[in-house]
């Protein structure tokens, strides 16, 4: 990918150049090579995105279930046909390592599972004498993170669209090469103009002008816990609906019945998801005390299964964290876990001796944590684990929950019956048996984790107002 200029921003259904003169470089994080840069969108950028997804709002808002699906294949369609130019963006913009393929069919599966969605949803119910009928909550902005930019993208614009609002979108700047050939495709799909605008800039610059404006009625954001509590404030003054999907401290529990080998390559799948750059990551590692040896000794035989490396080579399971920033935050909690006493199982400080450039960490795992311990505490966002022990289940639980955080959990277990008992104990949004999912479940978490769900008819309802008529 030759190093380029993205400057253009999508409002009114037309690319035009931001007001915004701020430029914002774009990185490979495999070698930490300059590859283009941005031109950031600011306050003036945002409120004409919102006067046009303002001016569009009646029209989209009366369009029927059916015009709704029509329009989410569409959108779909074109994103599948630049599939491959997506994943090019993915690998080259983000670090994703080939194998992470999902990356850039996961907006296909967002479009698909609210069209799914649309099929069985009704807008309009009877509850008593009344009739209640699920109208847009209005214009909504939606702010994306750079951890999986294309899926969050299309995850959030389905479900705004479907409920009848129209969207002004922030990506983070640091995903701009993916945003742009997401939103190239989206122009392709040929919705009417203002009922997506896409504005590229900084969180304390558009997400800020975005979360005070007055005719914003929805604000929903992935990202930061910190981040999310200052949204959370700013959308205050003019009760804005808000979903927040924030970060996690995610428990592994793999219980005294597991298949040690299965559950271990199940912990470290989650725990390593993304490069660890994810918030479902399953960082803590929560062992039963009497079967803590053997684990161990899985854990030095399975960790050079996810190795990390060129994310153009298949058996690279951990890409480079996305920044030097990113990179340097990741060491320092590594360091920081050796002060505290923590004992060092695989990885370390430092990149690893065949990957000298970019912003590599070595896959790290520590054991003697304790849950008061920093890496315990704390959301990292890269490839570290954390080996705790527990007595029995009650002491598991304790442990698990006690936390800021209540995003997802994972339990390992031959018994599945055993593993739901536990799992329905878990403060988290989400609990995954045995690498379960689904993809319509509810999507959200518990505490610090956020606010509201998202994903299927759950999230479809955080768009949407309930109007009773009664006569």
């Amino acid at each position: 990918m030759t190093e380029n200029v993205i400057d253009k921003v999508y409002i009114d259904g037309e690319f035009v150049t931001p007001h915004g003169a701020e430029l914002f470089d774009l990185f490979n994080p495999a070698t930490g090579e300059a590859i283009g840069q941005v031109r950031l969108a600011d306050g003036v950028d945002a409120d004409a995105a919102v006067a046009a997804a303002k001016r569009a709002l009646p029209a989209w808002s009366s369009t029927t279930t059916a015009e709704r699906i029509d329009a989410l294949a569409r959108l779909r369609d074109a994103v599948a046909a630049r599939r491959d130019e997506l994943l090019e963006a993915v690998i080259v913009e983000y670090g994703a390592p080939v194998r992470n393929a999902w990356m850039a069919d996961s907006p296909l599966g967002a479009f698909g599972d609210m069209i799914k969605t649309l099929e069985g949803f009704e807008f309009t119910r009877r509850i008593g004498t009344a009739t209640v009928e699920m109208a847009p909550v209005g214009v909504a902005a939606l702010i994306s993170p750079w951890n999986s930019d294309a899926f969050f993208i299309a995850d959030k614009l389905a479900t705004a669209l479907a409920a009848g609002c129209t969207v002004v979108i922030k990506p983070s700047e640091m995903s701009a090469t993916q945003t742009s050939v997401m939103t190239r495709a989206i122009h392709e799909a040929g919705l009417p103009a203002g009922v997506i605008n896409i504005v590229t800039g900084l969180g304390e610059v558009v997400g800020t002008a975005l979360t005070r404006h007055p005719d914003v009625a929805k604000i929903s954001f992935t990202g930061s816990t910190p981040v999310g509590r200052t949204i959370l404030r700013e959308a205050a003054d003019t009760f804005k609906r808000v979903t927040l999907e924030l970060g996690g401290k995610s428990p592994s529990i793999i219980l005294d019945d597991a298949d040690l080998d299965a559950a271990v390559v199940g912990a470290f799948a989650s725990g390593f998801v993304n490069s660890g750059q994810a918030c479902v990551a399953g960082t803590r590692i929560l062992v039963p005390e009497s079967r803590l040896e053997e684990v161990l000794e899985v854990v030095r035989k399975k960790i050079a299964d996810f190795p990390a490396g060129d994310p153009r080579d298949e058996a690279t399971a951990i890409g480079p964290m996305v920044s030097q920033k990113q990179w340097e935050r990741v060491q320092s909690y590594i360091r920081r876990a050796i002060e505290e006493g923590a004992r060092l199982v695989a990885g370390g400080p430092g990149r690893p001796e065949a990957l000298p450039d970019g912003y590599f960490v070595r896959p790290t795992v520590f054991a003697g944590v304790t849950n008061d311990m920093t890496i315990a505490r704390e959301e990292i966002f890269g490839p570290v684990l954390s080996i705790l022990t527990y007595r029995d289940e009650d002491d598991a639980v304790q442990i698990a929950n006690d936390t800021d955080y209540g995003l997802h959990a994972y339990i390992f277990s031959a018994d599945p019956d055993r593993a739901r008992r536990l799992a329905s104990r878990l403060q988290a949004g989400r609990v995954s048996i045995n690498g379960g999912y689904e993809s319509l479940s509810p999507f959200g978490g518990f505490k610090h984790s956020g606010i509201g769900r998202e994903y299927g008819p759950y999230g479809l309802e955080g768009f949407l107002e309930p109007r009773s008529i009664m006569s």
